[in-house]
């Protein structure tokens, strides 16, 4: 489970939920169900990750306003 903030909204432009990922820019998933759209950004946030590496860019730390103690 990553740690990075998501935001799921309704889009009637794009008939889903959309969800964004602040924290990485341009790091976005969407779905037909809001399930959907969180399942589907969570490969994203992996897959964004895996590409800054690989091109050796920074990669943001989470805020930390989701772990716990």
């Amino acid at each position: 489970m990553n740690k990075y903030e998501i935001i799921i909204y309704w889009s009637e432009e794009d008939n889903a939920f959309i969800a964004e990922v602040p924290e990485l820019p341009g790091c976005m998933g969407d779905g037909k169900t809001y399930k959907d759209a969180l399942s589907n950004v969570e490969i994203i946030i992996q897959e964004w990750i895996e590409t800054a590496r690989e091109l050796n860019r920074h990669i943001p730390k989470p805020k930390g306003r989701l772990m716990f103690a």
